[in-house]
């Protein structure tokens, strides 16, 4: 590979959801779906279709040679919304996002209040290496991501995949310490259908793209910053 690219899924159903809840301080987030199967919110649609159109505008040569999506609903919405017949579209369950265990569903009021201890736990590890009953840490999400990356193949790589996924690539491509990525994702959101590309040179990657979303305003969709409870719960 000499470029590699990640677009964040469009805005989900349970994106709002969990948006809602948060905001008025509720234990759970109201949805009926398992988190692999929640599907996009008409925003996310909007935003899969802009993707489509940015990509029908491209230059065949900046098409990618390879897609890969999460196994996700939304996910495979979006890539099939922005690339629809893309000759290498593949599907795996390593770029899937962040399992919770016992925290699914669960806002971030809803896990101080049933499980303090897990909070407690969360705030002595650090969020990089807690790992939720059930769940999976950061470093887990890490671990597998760094599997996916050793089978790639192709020159121009792009991937569909999580807010996390986002973080991550930046953590295991550009070598952004533990410490330093985890405050970053604190302090920032991955906006819904935005775009993180890396090119390399002599050897080491390079960020060439960090969480552009111009090409969905351009093509006539709303960004939004829509955060996912993986990050953000614990």
């Amino acid at each position: 590979m000499d470029w590699i690219g990640l677009i964040r899924h469009g805005e989900s159903s349970g994106n709002v959801a969990w948006e809602a809840a948060e905001s008025v301080g509720l234990d759970a987030i109201d949805i009926p779906e398992r988190d692999a199967d929640v599907p996009l919110s008409p925003e996310g649609e909007r935003q899969g279709r802009a993707l489509g159109r940015w990509f029908a505008a491209m230059p065949r040569e900046q098409w990618p040679d390879l897609v890969v999506s999460s196994t996700y609903r939304r996910t495979i919405d979006t890539a099939r919304l922005a690339l629809r017949g893309h000759p290498r579209t593949l599907v795996d369950e390593r770029l899937r996002d962040r399992e919770l265990g016992v925290l699914d569903q669960l806002t971030s009021h809803g896990v101080a209040k049933r499980y303090p201890d897990e909070s407690v736990r969360e705030r002595r590890l650090g969020k990089f290496y807690y790992r939720p009953p059930g769940g999976e840490s950061w470093a887990d999400v890490a671990l597998r991501l760094r599997s996916l990356l050793r089978d790639l193949d192709g020159p121009r790589v792009l991937l569909f995949g999580h807010e996390i996924t986002a973080y991550l690539l930046r953590y295991l491509l550009e070598g952004v310490p533990e410490r330093d990525i985890t405050a970053f994702a604190r302090n920032s959101v991955v906006p819904n259908g935005s775009l993180t590309s890396w090119r390399r040179e002599d050897g080491l990657w390079v960020l060439e793209r960090e969480f552009e979303a111009g090409h969905l305003t351009e093509y006539g969709a709303e960004p939004t910053e829509s955060e996912d409870a993986a990050i953000r719960t614990a």
